[in-house]
């Protein structure tokens, strides 16, 4: 019933009647943030890391009344969901041994080895969503006679059926909950999943991407204006995947040689790609709209982004320094959750998707349009023009060819498609 952000909060705040149903969400996620803040700072007992929490949101540029409301969310969560729910179910795993493990323990080691692998912060996020996921499903197992919280092969295979055969998720979706769980055991516990073959898995059929037409391509131009149009171009033109668009530095753009430089994208590969003669007057003054804000930024004390790997640390001052800047920065200024900074983060790919599917609902188009979509058609009409497959891998960043081989059949479909009986029978002349 209750997805989403710290389910069994939300669920005990509606129960009781403890807050506004509509307010309910928002308490839920002040609380999360809260949560990755005080991770960051672990030493710290609850009370002071909350302090600290809401004098970092206070120095931000978080409206009064959204501090308020996250003081009254930490409130209810550390002094009657906490004292409420201590002890249920036990906050614990038993490891392959038998020895006990602090599922808290457990969490601030993942993201500790997460951070030091450098993962993104997304990924950060969905893998310990997966373990507090497998940790429920312990739980519910052991209170209904049907298993243990012991950490092993067992336990995983059993989760991961689950997942297929009573919650139906896609393959993609499953797939996702075993890496996670299996970074937690190879990297974090130290234990190797073995026997694993018995996993009931979810199946995935053939997938045919869309491809949009190029006429269909212009119309979605056409229905967008300014900052979004250039998303879209650049979506189109380049061949970008969602986050890699979002995670654009200044410093990634080069004008002169006409290319994109794609920085940690799948698999953490740096790349190449095309930047369109097409989109470069626009792009040149969407920068310099980004730098006078920066420059804001910098007068107010602020100015800083966030720096990938250690060079934070190797150099102090380059996070304030306009070639990191992102090129499609967000609106606002936030906190950053993991270590409580101020910053101007990059836009988020909320916005990014909504800019596309806005574009698609006033063009018209009834296909199914998402940023992926253009992927799709940025890798089809290269094929269409004669661009060699395995150029057009590395301007994807494939590892294998067979990945982009897909777009050859769509290419085919849609060049040499047989023609209907239908029409065959009505351009015989003989037939009236």
């Amino acid at each position: 019933m209750f997805g989403g952000v710290l389910p069994e909060f939300q669920e005990f705040l509606l129960s009781r009647k403890l807050a506004p149903e509509k307010s309910v969400s928002y308490y839920a996620r002040w609380v999360s943030k809260f949560l990755d803040f005080s991770n960051n700072n672990s030493n710290e007992k609850q009370d002071l890391a909350a302090k600290k929490f809401i004098t970092y949101l206070k120095q931000s540029v978080f409206a009064d009344w959204q501090v308020k409301q996250a003081e009254q969310a930490l409130e209810l969560y550390t002094k009657q969901f906490l004292p409420k729910n201590a002890g249920v179910g036990g906050s614990s795993f038993l490891s392959a041994e038998g020895s006990r493990l602090e599922i808290a323990d457990i969490i601030n080691k993942a993201k500790e080895a997460m951070r030091l692998k450098h993962y993104s912060y997304a990924t950060e996020r969905s893998y310990i969503g997966w373990v507090k996921r497998f940790y429920a499903y312990l739980k519910e197992a052991a209170k209904n006679g049907a298993g243990g919280n012991r950490l092993c092969s067992e336990e995983v295979r059993n989760f991961l059926s689950y997942l297929a055969v009573e919650k139906r998720v896609s393959s993609s979706t499953q797939n996702q909950a075993f890496n996670a769980l299996l970074f937690l055991f190879r990297e974090v516990l130290k234990i190797e999943l073995k026997d694993l073959d018995n996993t009931v898995r979810a199946k995935r059929g053939q997938k045919v991407p869309t491809v949009l037409t190029v006429e269909e391509v212009k119309s979605l131009f056409g229905q967008a204006q300014g900052k979004a149009r250039i998303i879209i171009q650049l979506l189109y033109g380049s061949g970008l995947r969602l986050m890699e668009l979002a995670r654009l530095r200044a410093q990634d753009i080069d004008f002169n040689s006409s290319t994109i430089f794609v920085r940690g994208a799948k698999q953490d590969k740096d790349r190449t790609t095309i930047l369109p003669d097409k989109i470069k007057g626009d792009l040149r003054l969407h920068l310099d709209k980004v730098k006078e804000l920066h420059i804001k930024d910098l007068e107010a004390g602020y100015g800083e982004v966030y720096l990938p790997g250690a060079l934070s640390r190797k150099y102090p001052n380059a996070a304030k320094e306009w070639r990191w800047q992102y090129v499609f920065p967000s609106a606002n200024l936030s906190v950053d959750p993991r270590g409580g900074k101020v910053r101007r983060h990059h836009i988020s790919g909320k916005t990014i998707q909504q800019a596309v599917k806005k574009a698609a609902d006033g063009a018209g188009i009834v296909k199914r349009v998402s940023v992926h979509t253009l992927r799709h058609s940025f890798a089809t009409h290269l094929l269409m023009n004669g661009v060699n497959i395995r150029e057009v891998q590395e301007l994807l960043g494939h590892k294998s060819v067979e990945t982009t081989m897909i777009y050859t059949h769509v290419l085919r479909d849609m060049s040499n498609a047989p023609k209907s009986p239908l029409d065959s029978l009505y351009s015989n002349k003989s037939i009236v």
